[in-house]
């Protein structure tokens, strides 16, 4: 009998590893960093271009029982092109290609296009290929992220060294509760038949939720401050996730300290409102769409003075932990395979 292999067994970083251990050596002298990192990288002479692809689900990735097309449209590019800006780079091009469902028309998709061109004009990308295809199970949409970056500014999760600083760039866990606030209104009111859920003083998680920031203005600060992080990832999984999977990558550990962590009042309201706690939204919840990268001790002074950015710790030898206020240690784990939307 064969023998089968949960992919929950795994993980969802273990099942990567797994499918593309065979995939290390590049056959192409083009290709200079292949599977492993937020975006593959190719020599373009001049420049490396960068790409990347992102999938989203419906029923998975988005329910649109409260997801408006217009936010989804523009949340799809942002989330794509973020791993063109963890690698330091410029987002300059997507395909877009979706599957579609007879219980949406015209207009539908006019609406999720008018989000997705909103977005590329303000980040100034080009939507330039794609492909549309007939579905039996609601709206799937795959994205394809095109940038590119000085080959002197590229960065990569792998280049961390020893008492390099921590660093992210704003707080982190407002998505989580966004989603989290959505799901309750829409439990709440089920078979309503019209539904008015009153939202006022939640605008900040569920902007964060339905509309995150495409992080290029950082980019920018950093090459006109002359700053080239020795590591970079952007936090989509949650905080533990990502810091792991740079660990990971550079062979060493992080020491992060809770009280340097950002989070903001209203996620910490929602929270408390949820019962919930907004230290698990920060780790775990992920969708923030923020980076996380390290930068040479020597660079303190200078990273505290750059504004927008708060530093979260320091790179070790080995071992991912937080520290708590208190002193304890308490060890980063990353979470399952996938987190469905419930």
């Amino acid at each position: 009998m064969t023998k089968r292999t949960e992919i929950s067994a795994l993980g969802q970083f273990g099942l990567i590893e797994r499918l593309t251990a065979n995939f290390a050596k590049t056959n192409n002298r083009h290709s200079v960093v292949g599977v492993g990192d937020d975006a593959a990288v190719i020599d373009a002479g001049e420049h490396y271009l960068l790409l990347s692809t992102e999938m989203f689900l419906e029923g998975v990735h988005f329910d649109l029982t409260y997801f408006p097309l217009k936010h989804l449209g523009y949340k799809v590019v942002v989330a794509a092109m973020s791993d063109i800006i963890a690698m330091n780079g410029r987002p300059t091009q997507l395909m877009l290609s979706i599957g579609v469902s007879a219980r949406f028309s015209v207009e539908h998709l006019e609406e999720l296009y008018s989000g997705i061109e909103a977005a590329c004009k303000e980040y100034e990308i080009d939507l330039v290929g794609g492909d549309t295809t007939a579905s039996i199970n609601g709206l799937s949409i795959g994205v394809t992220a095109v940038g590119e970056v000085a080959k002197d500014r590229l960065v990569r999760r792998s280049g961390a060294q020893q008492n390099d600083l921590v660093c992210i760039t704003s707080d982190l866990g407002a998505a989580y509760m966004g989603l989290h606030l959505l799901e309750r209104e829409r439990i709440a009111l089920d078979g309503h038949p019209n539904p008015n859920p009153d939202f006022s003083g939640h605008e900040y998680i569920l902007r964060r939720w339905l509309k995150p920031d495409l992080r290029l203005d950082i980019i920018r600060a950093l090459e006109a401050e002359g700053i080239v992080p020795t590591s970079m990832i952007d936090i989509t999984d949650g905080l533990a996730s990502d810091a792991i999977q740079l660990c990971r990558a550079s062979g060493c550990g992080v020491r992060l300290y809770l009280e340097r962590i950002p989070i903001a009042a209203e996620t910490r309201a929602m929270a408390d409102e949820l019962n919930a706690d907004p230290i698990v939204a920060m780790l775990n919840g992920g969708d923030d769409y923020e980076l996380m990268f390290t930068v040479p001790l020597e660079m303190r002074d200078k990273i505290l003075h750059f504004g927008g950015v708060d530093v979260i710790g320091h790179v070790t030898p080995r071992g991912a932990v937080l520290v708590t206020p208190e002193g304890g240690e308490l060890p980063l784990t990353a979470p399952g395979f996938a987190r469905k939307e419930e």
